[in-house]
């Protein structure tokens, strides 16, 4: 059996074994009772999986007895119940002692896909300081998954690098809200359009605006570019045509 391919975790540490542990490796909870009679027949199956996915996945054993306060803030009102998290956030969840095949099916909507196995070699080769391997690698992922948050994020990171702000905002206005990147990338778009905004990047802002018509920010940033460039500054800018 690979180490730590199966764990027992409770209030204290669930936080740090599921779902910090999930950003690395996806994780599996099982939320079950020692009396409970469906637990009894559903965890062998969990756990003959675990073993033969080989460390593919971590299963997490949760004793709602000895867990209350986890099994309450996850509403936990039927057992077993199993939810799967990866990179921090909850992807999948059934309730009941289901067949294999159900459960085998779960588990393809938890384990990482191709398109996030590309992401995460890209995320390897950027910080190796190999920008073109890590683009090549971004693009594979997003030619599998168009809207792969990880490989948008960081091929909008690789662009700015080169100065490509313009071409780094529209990638990061199509990350979904609900990605567990969304917060970072929110705050890596408003970092680009203070630098746009700094520089008189008019192609920029005008990027993101045609990216997403209700970016207010990058609509205001734009706006203030255009009053700097008609208030008779003897710098020469270029006109700002109407947006």
């Amino acid at each position: 059996m690979p180490e730590h391919a199966i764990i027992d975790v409770g209030d204290q540490d669930f936080e740090r074994e599921v779902l910090a542990r999930s950003r690395e490796v996806p994780v599996v909870v099982d939320f079950w009772a020692p009396w409970c009679g469906p637990c009894r027949t559903l965890g062998p199956v969990l756990e003959r999986l675990a073993v033969e996915h080989g460390g593919a996945f971590v299963l997490a054993k949760v004793n709602v007895d000895v867990a209350p306060t986890v099994a309450e803030a996850f509403r936990i009102q039927s057992i077993p119940a199993v939810k799967g998290f990866r990179d921090g956030m909850l992807v999948a969840e059934f309730i009941g002692a289901q067949p294999e095949a159900a459960v085998r099916q779960f588990l393809t909507s938890v384990l990482p896909t191709e398109a996030d196995r590309l992401a995460r070699e890209g995320e390897a080769a950027a910080a190796a300081g190999e920008p073109t391997a890590a683009e090549t690698a971004f693009d594979g992922a997003l030619r599998l998954d168009a809207r792969h948050a990880r490989a948008l994020l960081g091929l909008a990171r690789l662009r700015a690098a080169r100065g490509e702000l313009a071409d780094a905002l529209p990638l990061l206005e199509r990350i979904s809200p609900s990605a567990s990147v969304t917060h970072e990338a929110e705050r890596f778009a408003a970092e680009l359009r203070t630098r746009a905004d700094a520089t008189g990047d008019e192609m920029t802002l005008r990027a993101c605006v045609a990216a997403d018509p209700a970016d207010l920010d990058g609509r205001l940033a734009l706006g203030r570019l255009c009053s700097r460039r008609g208030t008779g500054t003897k710098r020469r800018w270029p006109s700002c045509s109407r947006w």
